[in-house]
């Protein structure tokens, strides 16, 4: 047992030594492996849950249905000023669909926004009480609008952290915000969103209840909305909700069967799931591809040991002339191989794990260091040492003595 503890670390550091120039190359090869792994990993995983953050913040089992139909190209320039959805259809949608958890009516637009001397451009939205659940929106600190705020059409705002830092160097709970000739009073700062899924800032907004919206911002003459946005009940029923929606919505505006809609019922959480499935795929994309910089340092492994053996064969003759067994000789080289891989590996892991934040942080991304995916990666590069260090500590126990003896060295 003592012979095999000093093969495997005393005499494989030493013969390792011997050749310092090929040792720190293959070192270097496993170590820029290795950090490669974390890197991309650690990358791959920010993109992914980035995308499923995205999924989470469109909203509860979202059915979000805009007025107008599409073109016959498929693309909208927007619902402003179309008169196909009212109040009327909302109110039917809660009532006689029973598999849409909530619905919010919303009236939304651009607004310029003046308060204690600053003003911003900013979208507003008027909904209902429903809308902050349905799109999961959080509340910082101060109140939500209910249900009373809609039916006296109150004046108040819920504004984003975008609004809140542009118009308010400190709470603005209870100040005042000026849109055209109304005054509003903000009760509610919402917690931060960020970006969309197609790079709006989500937290740029001010809500105030849909009537409000109706009667003071667009003006007492429109009494249509640009949007209804739902949640599902289920999140496996969201397409069967959706299709319920637009059922009730064909009968209540008359369209004939084979006539197009009137309104468009938009599916955003199609789009946050491809981007999901994109990022996952690249993600394994370069998992392989980083797998491969590490199967390229275990080549430079084998070429090392194999000129190892070349250099050593006298060496190897004698031991095997003295009693060396096959299998001390093939433990030895094996071990050089393995102490190589295990040096390189455990470089890589401490050089990924300060580079990889270094880098993140020069291209704006948040990722989290997992020690799953190092301990994943030091493992994958002593497997790979095993590997390609197996066949010259074949080679080198399988040579015969008295060959080996007559090698000049």
């Amino acid at each position: 047992m003592r012979l095999v503890l000093r093969l495997l670390t005393f005499e494989a550091f030493r013969a390792l030594v011997r050749n310092k120039a090929r040792s720190l190359l293959a070192v270097l090869s496993i170590m820029i492996g290795v950090t490669t792994v974390i890197t991309v990993v650690a990358i791959g995983h920010a993109g992914t849950a980035q995308a499923l953050s995205a999924l989470d913040a469109l909203g509860e089992n979202l059915v979000w249905i805009e007025a107008g139909s599409r073109n016959a190209g498929g693309v909208r320039t927007g619902s402003h000023g179309m008169e196909t959805l009212v109040e009327g259809d909302a109110e039917a949608i809660r009532n006689d669909v029973p598999s849409i958890a909530r619905t919010s009516e919303n009236i939304d637009g651009r607004v310029q926004v003046i308060a204690d001397g600053a003003n911003w451009l900013t979208q507003f939205r008027g909904i209902s009480p429903d809308y902050f659940r349905v799109r999961r929106w959080e509340l910082a600190r101060g109140e939500l609008l209910n249900e009373d705020d809609v039916t006296h059409a109150a004046t108040k705002l819920v504004i984003g952290e975008t609004v809140s830092q542009h118009l308010f160097a400190g709470d603005p709970i209870g100040q005042r915000i000026r849109i055209g000739t109304s005054q509003y009073i903000v009760v509610g700062v919402l917690e931060p969103k960020g970006q969309s899924v197609t790079g709006q800032d989500q937290d740029d907004t001010v809500m105030m209840p849909w009537t409000t919206a109706r009667a003071r911002v667009v003006g007492k003459y429109q009494t249509w909305l640009d949007d209804i946005v739902c949640s599902a009940a289920d999140p496996d029923q969201v397409k069967a909700a959706a299709e319920q929606v637009a059922a009730l919505l064909r009968e209540r505006h008359h369209i004939a069967p084979g006539a197009e809609d009137d309104f468009n019922i938009r599916h955003p959480e199609d789009l946050a799931k491809a981007r999901i499935k994109s990022a996952e795929t690249l993600e394994r994309l370069l998992l392989v591809i980083a797998l491969l910089a590490v199967m390229v340092g275990g080549i430079g492994i084998m070429n090392v040991m194999l000129a190892s053996v070349a250099q050593r064969t006298s060496e190897i003759g004698i031991r095997v002339a003295v009693g060396a067994r096959p299998g001390a000789i093939r433990i030895q080289f094996l071990a050089e191989a393995v102490m190589l891989t295990a040096i390189g590996g455990g470089l890589g892991v401490a050089l990924g794990s300060i580079a990889t934040p270094q880098i993140a942080d020069r291209l704006g991304w948040q990722v989290q260091m997992s020690p799953e995916t190092s301990l994943f990666a030091f493992s994958a590069a002593v497997v790979i040492g095993v590997f390609f260090g197996f066949y010259p500590a074949m080679r080198a126990s399988q040579l015969d003595p008295i060959e080996a003896l007559r090698t000049e060295k």
